[in-house]
């Protein structure tokens, strides 16, 4: 399931003229070498590396700047996670994308959570790959739907490992907001939330595009990533 941004806006930036540049990591060279021609027969895409070991990853990343790094998790010298959250750290820019055979609900939350920008199946069709490289660019998320399934509950699970920070940030929301970004990572749906909260779907709507404007977030799921992130909790709007 592709995560795409909604926007009423009529003009948007300029049209990217350079090809979108992808760094491939994997330890499989069938593989990278089958990857690197899907991704070069398209005229808006470009290989510019391949990485065999989480530590090429790392550098190839850093000395290659690519728009897009595609990694599998099982990577050697260096794990995928690993990489992901140095990638994120010295090359902050970078979309970095998992492409793996088979990811667990857990791989998945972590793999965001350190800094990737969605998942993919390598039995995915191509024309999807070229879709989430695409979404990713555009500062969305993409997660596949087979991974979406207890990815909310797993972040809630995690939310009380560290306790929140005396004072934290709004971000400008107000109480009522804040009340609605934690219904959201509870799990609810916009029915839920109006039932909760007394108003109606229209207004749980109002709400919640006031609530991704002020954060510059496209979608619920960016929204939960961010409340986990920084520790939204219900008992902040007191």
């Amino acid at each position: 399931m592709q995560i795409l941004p909604v926007s009423n806006r009529v003009s948007g930036p300029a049209p990217r003229v350079e090809p979108i540049t992808v760094l491939i990591a994997d330890d499989h060279a069938l593989f990278r070498e089958a990857v690197r021609r899907l991704i070069d027969a398209d005229p808006q895409l470009r290989v510019v590396g391949e990485a065999a070991t989480g530590r090429d990853a790392i550098r190839l990343t850093a000395e290659l700047k690519p728009d897009v790094l595609l990694i599998d998790l099982l990577m050697p010298v260096t794990p995928g996670i690993e990489v992901l959250r140095e990638v994120a750290r010295v090359s902050p820019h970078v979309r970095s994308l998992v492409l793996t055979a088979s990811v667990g609900q857990g791989d998945v939350f972590e793999a965001l959570r350190v800094g990737a920008r969605g998942v993919l199946l390598k039995d995915s069709a191509t024309h999807l790959l070229f879709k989430s490289i695409r979404v990713v660019m555009e500062g969305q998320y993409w997660v596949g739907r087979e991974s979406v399934g207890g990815l909310i509950e797993k972040m809630r699970a995690g939310r009380g490992v560290t306790p929140p920070a005396a004072n934290p940030a709004s971000f400008g929301l107000t109480a009522r907001e804040i009340e609605m970004v934690s219904a959201v990572v509870a799990g609810c749906s916009n029915s839920d939330i109006a039932a909760q909260f007394a108003i109606s779907q229209k207004t749980v709507k109002h709400h919640l595009t006031n609530i991704f404007d002020k954060l510059g977030l496209s979608n619920r799921l960016e929204l939960a990533l961010f409340a986990v992130n920084h520790r939204f909790d219900a008992e902040r709007s007191n």
